[in-house]
């Protein structure tokens, strides 16, 4: 039985400082058996993270689309993981108003990171939270999954504006918040015309990552963690966008539509 002081020794040792900003996306099953279950893992990273901010994505991108376009920060149960639910139905923390994409927040400055997110136009918009993590210089844990659960990499696509990314016809999408006031916008979901998910190819950008200090290594009781510099990711990612539009030698100029080896020569 893995305790939340081993999970909290288990953090420091990956390097996480106190006032550092964390999103995590999180395997239970291969973090093993933990005393109290998602709730401790929270905790434990709460307790580390006394001066900086926890971030969970409470993604609901399985249940609110245009057959359902609504989304309810009460109601609508995240459609990823255990402990995205627990998160969700904490009262500790706010969780933010995205309709598709949300994150819940806790620490310093957690309401003023996650406000405004109801008025996001896509999943990872410029400016918003999701894109926001290269600017604090957050930190992204992997926690037992692989860069294909990498939600941040969605957002570096927009940034760049990389094409083909986003439907071309919009839907409104109606949000309720804590107190029911509602909102409603239009708003394009995730959509690649030559794959039902280019984020199973996220993993082309792990060699580049390792080379060029992107992303390193920790565990988290029984899980494999790969610890993300949500700036260098953006910077060597979109790099590596430019690279493939300049090179007059390679046709297709999309690198996440099938498994594919990255030429280093990409590599900033």
């Amino acid at each position: 039985m893995i305790t939340k002081e081993q999970l909290k020794a288990d953090i420091r040792a990956m390097g996480i400082a106190s006032t550092d900003t964390v999103m995590i996306h999180t395997s239970m099953r291969a973090i093993g058996d933990v005393e109290g279950g998602a709730d401790t893992v929270i905790d434990a990273f709460c307790e580390v993270l006394c001066e900086g901010l926890l971030l969970v994505p409470t993604h609901t991108w399985g249940t609110v689309g245009p057959k359902n376009p609504v989304y309810d920060v009460r109601a609508s149960v995240p459609n990823i993981g255990a402990l995205p639910c627990a998160a969700a139905r904490r009262e500790d923390g706010v969780r933010s108003l995205h309709p598709t994409h949300s994150m819940w927040a806790k620490g310093v400055g957690a309401a003023d990171y996650v406000a405004g997110e109801e008025k996001a136009p896509s999943p990872g918009a410029p400016g918003f939270a999701w894109a926001r993590l290269a600017d604090v210089g957050a930190k992204i844990l992997l926690i037992g999954v692989l860069n294909n659960r990498n939600t941040f990499i969605h957002a570096v696509d927009e940034i760049y504006g990389l094409p083909d990314r986003l439907a071309p016809e919009l839907y409104t999408v109606t949000i309720r918040d804590a107190n029911g006031r509602e909102y409603s916008h239009p708003y394009h979901t995730h959509h690649c015309s030559r794959t039902n998910d280019v984020s199973q190819y996220y993993v082309n950008f792990e060699p580049a990552f390792l080379a060029c200090g992107v992303q390193t290594f920790g565990r988290l009781g029984g899980a494999e963690v790969r610890i993300i510099d949500a700036k260098r990711c953006c910077d060597t990612v979109m790099h590596i966008f430019r690279q493939a539009e300049l090179d007059p030698e390679r046709e297709d100029k999309d690198l996440c539509v099938g498994f594919i080896d990255i030429p280093t020569s990409y590599y900033p």
